[in-house]
């Protein structure tokens, strides 16, 4: 899973990659960030769950789950038709599973905004339109070839051209896809078209280094237009996050203490980008290591399973799992033995964000 970072040029939006993926408080064993290409990298996802678990097991190695970033070219209007790199902006959207639109919500006389003026409102809606003119285009397309498709009465051709025209009569309204409610007959037989409206949204308000809560007149903007979306808004200070994330251990936590925060503002981002994704986590925890393993939510037993190895889910057999209340409460994984808090589940057992397992398999 991966996620892509949008924006127009000079929202500080390259500034942001650079922290999230070069941060020094995460390049260790447990926190593993890294650099994958100039434009990609891997971003571990803060959790204090894991922290909590290691006061009753002790382990080697802690390690959290983790997720790819991709620091999209910058869009302008017109990218839908060629403008800019609006070709190469767009292959990548069509690529990644959710968007993070790193928007400016401060003024800065040195930092020339493209449209002349700081307005996140229009920055989201110019990206937005982009988006849908790309996906009405594609759509278009798609629904010429299953059309002919159609005439020798294939089924699947059927119900995508009906799936089309109800995505167009959406886009139509000016509603991007990640608002219309699909079937999962549906959602599949248009799987392949890489639209962009249908990708789940989070929002980055840029802030200054005054206005680091978000109280600003812009940020309330943004708040309220995305309102009924359902996406998210996280508020970050580029700028001083780019400086938070040169520091090593001592120095960031003094300045973090200075500024009033508890963590740097990319532990946010991660974690909502996370969310977006649609992933929760579940933990292994032993003397080797406490590991954190992302699933999507409602996954069951023998999926979770897979996500360590394949051979877990064919030969699942059963998942003894227990909570980290429960751990705090008992102290040792061996008194929760005891007292009957270990639950057995089988393969119908949908997983619950922050479960500890064992998994049982035979292959």
């Amino acid at each position: 899973m991966e996620a892509g970072i949008v924006g127009l040029p000079n929202v500080g939006k390259s500034t942001l990659f650079n922290a999230l993926t070069c941060s020094k408080a995460a390049q260790s064993e447990n926190y593993p960030f890294c650099t994958i290409e100039p434009n990609e990298g891997i971003v571990a996802v803060p959790d204090e769950r894991l922290e909590r678990i290691t006061k009753y097991i002790v382990p080697k190695k802690i390690i959290p789950t983790s997720l790819k970033l991709v620091d999209i070219a910058g869009i302008v209007k017109g990218a839908s038709e060629g403008e800019g790199l609006g070709n190469k902006f767009l292959s990548h959207i069509r690529q990644v599973d959710a968007i993070v639109q790193v928007v400016r919500c401060f003024d800065d006389p040195d930092v020339i905004h493209v449209s002349g003026q700081v307005d996140p409102v229009t920055d989201i809606e110019i990206i937005e339109t982009e988006l849908m003119l790309a996906d009405i285009q594609t759509l278009e397309n798609a629904f010429s070839k299953a059309e002919r498709t159609a005439r020798s009465g294939d089924k699947e051709a059927k119900l995508r051209m009906s799936v089309i025209e109800k995505c167009n009569a959406h886009l139509a309204q000016d509603l991007p896809l990640r608002t219309l409610t699909l079937t999962e007959p549906e959602l599949a037989s248009i799987s392949s078209f890489g639209l962009m409206t249908a990708k789940p949204i989070l929002y980055v308000a840029n802030v200054s280094e005054t206005d680091l809560e978000g109280k600003d007149p812009l940020v309330a903007k943004v708040r309220e237009h995305v309102a009924n979306s359902g996406a998210e808004v996280v508020c970050v200070c580029a700028k001083l996050e780019s400086e938070l994330a040169e520091l090593d251990e001592p120095d960031r936590s003094e300045m973090l203490a200075e500024l009033g925060l508890d963590e740097p503002a990319l532990n946010q981002i991660a974690r909502g980008t996370y969310r977006t994704l649609g992933l929760e986590s579940y933990f292994t925890a032993g003397e080797k290591e406490v590991r954190a393993w992302p699933i999507p939510a409602g996954a069951t037993a023998p999926q979770a399973a897979g996500v360590i190895h394949s051979d877990f889910e064919r030969g699942f057999i059963r998942a003894e799992v227990y909570t980290l209340e429960d751990l705090e409460t008992y102290k040792s994984e061996k008194d929760i033995r005891q007292a009957g808090k270990l639950r057995v589940e089988g393969k119908s057992y949908v997983m619950k964000d922050g479960d500890i397992c064992h998994f049982l398999f035979n292959v």
